[in-house]
């Protein structure tokens, strides 16, 4: 969730900078250009009073000067282009002919942002907007500025500037808006880190100990974490509700161990009762023996019940276990019964550790075994195989019966289900359900397959890694 939450973060702050970032960087550049601008505009006004008195009118429009007052100007000129490198002229306004200029080879354009300028002030009006001038773009900058005399326009001063160091100027503050801009975002890089980790901590927490539940560790609770009051207030919640379920597991639990208790004295009274009964009848009665067979079978299943019961209420005792050594003991263990039924019952259980409750993995060991054995016809085999693979152990049981439809898969290891081919098999439809539940107990767990081309995989896999502590309030 926090790499989801992150970019998205990320992206609306850099949109947030961008959007006052790039608005201050056009401010300072047109800031930049304005200060020139006016600059040039003050330095135009100032020649353009010294060419008022230069002018004079004679013989209707034509304009003439003095050559003192030229020869003044035409100094101004060149100091002035001397000192900054800004190249300036007076030029007549109907004539466009040279008053005067500095260097004397720079005339007014035929054409471009010259021209413009200087047409405009023909017109009376001072260059006050030129075009917005960029750190990659356009290396003069041109202000126009009309010479009045009389109220009539009779010539028009132009500077035409380099723009390098105002284009260098622009450059360093966009550095610095670019510097402040990363510092911010870095910033906000590193709060946007402490708020999704702030927010998610809770979550995160929540999540591990919905896992640790629905592996079993029902006593797992949400620990205070910090976050938002929402999410502390959800934890509180959830260890409320983790708390009714579990009080409702433990009654229902405790109602199932109590009912397998309370119904064996009265049914072992019965089958004594029944067993009286079949003294005063003939050797051989069908209907007795009937009885007897289901009595005792409602026996075996109120015993399965109560180990049920007890599975899933005992708490796993895990420890470093040998896997293979537990292995080949069950096998040696189930081999007489094997030999008894003329089913070969092979082992391979080379040294494998993993943490698990060595009499909880036992009792499901028995379990699988038994029930393989009792499905497997006389001259077949049952291979029982351990193996490691990284983060887990793996007891494989594999045998050569009659194996599981596809359909019939998906229910193996229910609560009482039997395979409708089986109901004439001893059994009473718990001892994989048992056998669930004490590997849930300490995070194993139990799968099955298909064995081609007939019988039944069955896979017991226990963790190699130590459980982590239970979270708790």
């Amino acid at each position: 969730m926090r790499t989801r939450l992150l970019p998205l973060l990320i992206v609306l702050m850099a949109a947030v900078l961008l959007a006052l970032g790039v608005p201050l960087a056009v401010s300072v550049a047109a800031a930049e250009q304005q200060r020139v601008v006016v600059d040039r505009i003050d330095d135009t006004a100032r020649f353009a009073a010294l060419a008022q008195f230069v002018t004079d009118r004679r013989g209707g429009s034509r304009l003439t000067s003095s050559d003192e007052r030229t020869e003044t100007l035409g100094k101004e000129l060149q100091t002035y282009y001397d000192l900054y490198g800004i190249r300036a002229g007076v030029f007549y306004r109907e004539s466009d002919e040279v008053m005067a200029n500095a260097p004397v080879n720079w005339y007014v354009p035929k054409e471009g942002e010259g021209r413009d300028a200087f047409e405009e002030a023909r017109l009376g009006r001072r260059s006050h907007d030129p075009e917005q001038v960029w750190p990659w773009q356009r290396d003069r900058l041109v202000v126009a500025s009309p010479v009045i005399r009389d109220g009539d326009v009779v010539a028009v001063v132009v500077t035409d500037s380099p723009t390098d160091q105002m284009r260098t100027r622009i450059l360093r503050g966009w550095l610095v808006i670019a510097t402040g801009e990363t510092a911010a975002m870095l910033l906000a890089v590193g709060a946007a880190l402490r708020l999704t980790g702030w927010v998610l901590r809770p979550v995160r927490v929540l999540d591990a100990t919905t896992h640790d539940i629905a592996t079993g560790r029902l006593k797992s609770r949400v620990a205070a974490a910090g976050g938002p009051p929402e999410l502390q207030r959800l934890a509180h919640s959830f260890n409320e509700m983790a708390d009714h379920v579990e009080d409702v597991l433990e009654q229902q639990r405790a109602f199932v161990a109590d009912a397998s208790h309370q119904l064996r004295n009265p049914l072992a009274a019965l089958l004594l009762r029944i067993e009286l009964l079949a003294l005063e009848l003939p050797e051989g009665n069908e209907e007795i023996a009937s009885v007897r067979a289901e009595g005792k079978r409602l026996a075996r299943v109120l015993d399965d019940l109560l180990d049920l019961a007890l599975a899933e209420h005992a708490e796993a005792d895990l420890m470093l276990t040998d896997i293979g050594d537990l292995t080949a003991e069950r096998v040696a263990s189930w081999t007489p019964l094997a030999d008894d039924k003329g089913v070969r019952l092979v082992g391979t259980c080379p040294p494998t550790t993993a943490w698990a409750d060595p009499v909880a993995l036992s009792s499901a060991l028995d379990a699988v075994i038994d029930n393989a054995l009792k499905f497997t016809p006389p001259g077949e085999s049952v291979e029982v195989e351990v193996a490691a693979d990284g983060e887990t152990s793996t007891v494989v049981v594999t045998d050569h019966g009659p194996g599981l439809a596809d359909d019939e898969l998906a229910r193996v290891g229910d609560r009482f289900w039997r395979s409708g081919r089986h109901q004439n098999i001893k059994g009473s439809g718990l001892g994989l359900s048992i056998s669930r539940a004490l590997l849930a107990a300490g995070g194993g767990t139990i799968a099955y397959a298909r064995h081609e081309p007939h019988g039944l995989r069955v896979t017991v896999t226990v963790p190699r890694s130590a459980p982590p502590p239970a979270a708790t309030v």
